[in-house]
């Protein structure tokens, strides 16, 4: 199984012994719609709740240094965003993640 089929497999799976594993513990999520960086425990906790639904999700490229991959994640309060994330993978943990993301019509 790939890292980003793992980390796909955490998220869906609320698996937080996995996210800190694939996880650096330098991590920083980036997200530039709203210019907020989220550290590793922030990420964990917010894959953790249910805040998060993401719908057809798919990897667009990996390799052992980058990924990128693209969703359609609804949130709780009913919004729904087209998002691109972008992964930066250093000794097969992911070290970063910056997103764009498009508000979707409700």
């Amino acid at each position: 199984m790939s890292l980003m089929e793992r980390y796909q497999k955490a998220m869906k799976d609320k698996n937080e012994d996995e996210m800190n594993d694939i996880l650096h513990d330098d991590f920083k999520f980036t997200m530039h719609a709203s210019g907020n960086v989220l550290s590793k425990s922030d990420v964990v906790s917010w894959a953790m709740s249910d805040d998060i639904n993401s719908d057809k999700d798919r990897i667009v490229y990996e390799n052992d240094e980058i990924a990128v991959l693209h969703a359609f994640v609804t949130f709780n309060d009913g919004n729904t965003q087209a998002v691109m994330s972008v992964f930066k993978i250093e000794n097969g943990k992911i070290v970063s993640l910056e997103t764009g993301a498009t508000n979707m019509p409700k």
